[in-house]
C-alpha cells in the first residue's frame, strides 16, 4: 500500500531543521555566532514539531527516529562544538582545546543514541532521562546572547567551558528533565498548563532574547535537577532500602 503524503511532512521538517544547522556551522566559520545562534532556535522549533506531528498524525516510524538523531547530530552536537572551538579555546594547547571542543559532540552522540534505544522499547514517558541536545546547545548559546546582549562580547571563556562540561554531563546523567508538551490543549490539565508556559517563552525569547533565554534555561535546567534529586532520587532511594 502506497503511503500518503502526510508521512513526508515529519521528516520534511527532520530535513529543515539539518538543513538549518549546516547553516548555522557556516555562520560559525564566518565569524558569524550571534546569527548561528538564532538559525540553532529555529532548528529546535523544527526538532520540536517533527516529533509532536508525527505523534499527531500517528505515524512515527523508526526510520523518522533515526533520521531525527542524524539531524540533531548537526544541528545539536557538531554545531555547539564548532561554537566552542571558535570561540572560548583560544590560548590553550591546541589537545586540550580540542578535548574541550569535543564534549557536546560526544556526550550529545551518547545522549541521542540512549534516547534511541529507549524508543526501540517502546517506553513513553512524560519526562526524558539526560537533558536534550537542543536545549543543552541552546543554554550554551544563550550564554552567547546574553554577553552579546549586555557587554557586547562573547562571555568569559572560562565560564563558557565549565557550563559546556556542565551541559556534557547532564546529558548523560539520570537526572530527569520535563518534555516539550503535546501540541493541543486536550490530554491534560498540566499538558496545557506547560503549553501555555512554552507559548509564552517563545514570545518572550523574540522579545526579550538573551536577556530572556538564559535565565528561561538556568530555572529549566536548576528546577528539574532539584525536583530530581529531592523527589525522584530519594524515592528511588527508599525503595532500595525496603526491598
Amino acid at each position: 500500500m502506497k503511503k500518503q503524503p502526510k508521512h513526508l511532512i515529519p521528516n520534511i521538517l527532520t530535513l529543515f531543521n539539518m538543513f538549518i544547522g549546516f547553516l548555522a556551522i557556516g555562520l560559525i566559520i564566518n565569524g558569524q555566532p550571534v546569527q548561528a545562534g538564532i538559525f540553532i532556535l529555529f532548528s529546535g522549533m523544527f526538532d520540536i514539531f517533527d516529533g509532536k506531528i508525527a505523534r499527531l498524525l500517528g505515524i512515527e516510524s523508526k526510520f523518522g527516529i533515526e533520521f531525527d538523531s542524524m539531524a540533531d547530530t548537526v544541528s545539536f552536537c557538531v554545531v555547539p562544538s564548532i561554537l566552542i572551538y571558535s570561540l572560548y579555546v583560544e590560548g590553550l594547547h591546541p589537545l586540550l582545546g580540542g578535548a574541550m571542543s569535543f564534549i557536546p559532540l560526544m556526550f550529545g552522540s551518547i545522549r541521542l543514541a540512549k534516547f534511541n534505544i529507549e524508543q526501540e522499547f517502546g517506553n513513553k514517558k512524560s519526562y526524558t532521562i539526560g537533558l536534550t541536545t537542543p536545549i543543552a546547545t541552546i543554554t550554551l548559546f544563550s550564554y552567547l546572547f546574553f554577553n552579546h546582549h549586555v557587554y557586547g562580547d562573547i562571555g568569559d571563556p572560562r565560564t563558557a567551558l565549565m557550563l559546556a562540561a556542565l551541559l556534557g554531563y547532564l546529558m548523560i546523567s539520570p537526572v530527569h528533565f520535563a518534555k516539550f508538551p503535546l501540541l493541543s490543549f486536550k490530554y491534560s490539565r498540566s499538558n496545557s498548563i506547560m503549553l501555555i508556559v512554552f507559548i509564552l517563552s517563545f514570545i518572550g525569547m523574540i522579545t526579550l532574547r538573551g536577556l530572556f533565554l538564559l535565565p528561561l534555561c538556568i530555572v529549566f535546567i536548576s528546577w528539574n535537577s532539584l525536583h530530581w534529586f529531592i523527589f525522584v532520587n530519594r524515592k528511588n532511594s527508599l525503595s532500595s532500602k525496603v526491598q
